[in-house]
């Protein structure tokens, strides 16, 4: 009889082993994936900083690059290249009664920016940020100076259109000519230019000194955030502290008995 009761206590016994092996294994097979995740999000944020450190050399060599004629950045634009922050030129004559009002800031200072449309040597028409204004001086007839009559030359960065509204923006009211953000067929047809003449992208006009000093030129911001090598390292991180965590648990149940730190 007693050998037949350890026997019976022996086989009961076989079956808890199982349920804590499977237990084991689907614990093992999760942190695994947990680990191969946290280091592919690392990688990812290595190649994304790869990436931006070259979008942002590439932006910093087209603005030091000399100025070209309006007619290649048309020509880019129509390839479907990327324009943006190349150095352009154009001539003709600003319609200073178009002008349209882009709510912006310059320093701490709230005012808007200046987009008057240039009317070019062969009738079309190019809508120019000229640049800041303080609130007191929205209307033209508050800087009279500044409205630049006559055949002129503007050198600035060529800036693409806006495909949607952004997220989150309100919408224009081109009632009382306020602009939250760049929609330029509603620029050209709120004063009456007809859309297939119009350049589809803008130029923001550079630091050129404008008559008592408006509209400030050369208010192009180009903030591209790079936090990516941040990133990397929190998630690599991660990866080796989850490391960490599953070697000092595994040699302490090896080890029960060792003093623990």
């Amino acid at each position: 009889m007693p050998a037949r009761d350890a026997s019976v206590v022996s086989e009961a016994a076989v079956p808890a082993r199982r349920p804590n092996l499977l237990w084991q294994i689907g614990k093992a097979v999760f942190l695994l994936i947990v680990l191969v995740i946290l280091l592919g999000l690392g990688t990812w944020q290595v190649e994304r900083l790869q990436w931006k450190e070259g979008l942002l050399a590439d932006i910093a060599a087209r603005k030091d690059a000399p100025a070209v004629p309006l007619s290649a950045i048309e020509a880019m634009a129509a390839s479907g290249g990327d324009i943006e922050y190349r150095v352009a030129t154009a001539k003709g004559h600003y319609l200073n009664n178009k002008e349209r009002h882009f709510l912006a800031t310059y320093g701490d200072e709230p005012g808007f920016y200046i987009y008057t449309p240039l009317q070019l040597e062969d009738g079309r028409y190019l809508f120019v940020n000229r640049g800041f204004v303080p609130s007191a001086a929205k209307e033209p007839e508050m800087r009279k100076q500044g409205l630049l009559t006559g055949d002129q030359t503007v050198t600035g960065l060529a800036r693409a259109k806006l495909a949607s509204r952004p997220d989150g923006m309100p919408e224009n009211d081109l009632a009382k000519n306020f602009f939250f953000w760049k929609d330029l067929d509603a620029m050209a047809s709120s004063v009456g230019l007809p859309k297939d003449k119009v350049l589809p992208f803008f130029i923001d006009a550079d630091k050129t000194p404008n008559p008592a000093g408006l509209p400030v030129g050369g208010v192009t911001i180009i903030d591209l955030p790079n936090n990516h090598l941040q990133y990397a390292v929190t998630w690599y991180g991660l990866a080796v502290t989850l490391v960490a965590i599953v070697t000092i648990s595994w040699w302490r149940k090896r080890h029960p008995d060792a003093p623990s730190q």
